[in-house]
């Protein structure tokens, strides 16, 4: 059975894109803890970040550092922050979340809400940022 996030690769499930290639597939996270709150994750369905084939994990870093230092010209934050904590979806994922204070990476903080037309403004505008 496809993960939610294969399905969003997939096209079947909509999602507000930021980046992608052959590899990797970059979205915002629906149930942000911030504004601009990325999830960068390989096409390839695997479970657990550290059962990646090396090259993949690696390639999976390059992407999102990419992607991180576009979400850094878009919001603003003292740094993006990483977070791989991996159990709510079973295929492997990265957490990129524009932070001020290390409090900001908290996942038990309330998460941030947004319309549709603010997701895709913030979509739009990590995604103008690619270099």
């Amino acid at each position: 059975m496809s993960s939610i996030f294969s399905k969003i690769i997939a096209g079947e499930i909509p999602a507000y894109k930021i980046a992608e290639d052959k590899h990797f597939y970059a979205f915002l996270d629906i149930n942000p803890v911030a504004k601009g709150h990325t999830l960068v994750v390989p096409k390839k369905e695997v479970d657990y970040i550290f059962d990646l084939e090396d090259e993949t994990l690696s390639d999976l870093m390059v992407f999102a550092k990419r992607v991180a230092k576009a979400i850094k010209k878009t919001i603003e934050c003292k740094k993006v922050g990483v977070t791989v904590i991996g159990l709510e979806v079973p295929h492997a994922h990265i957490h990129l979340i524009p932070i001020t204070n290390e409090s900001d990476m908290y996942f038990n903080n309330p998460r941030k809400e947004f319309t549709a037309k603010e997701f895709e403004a913030i979509a739009a505008a990590i995604s103008g940022h690619l270099d």
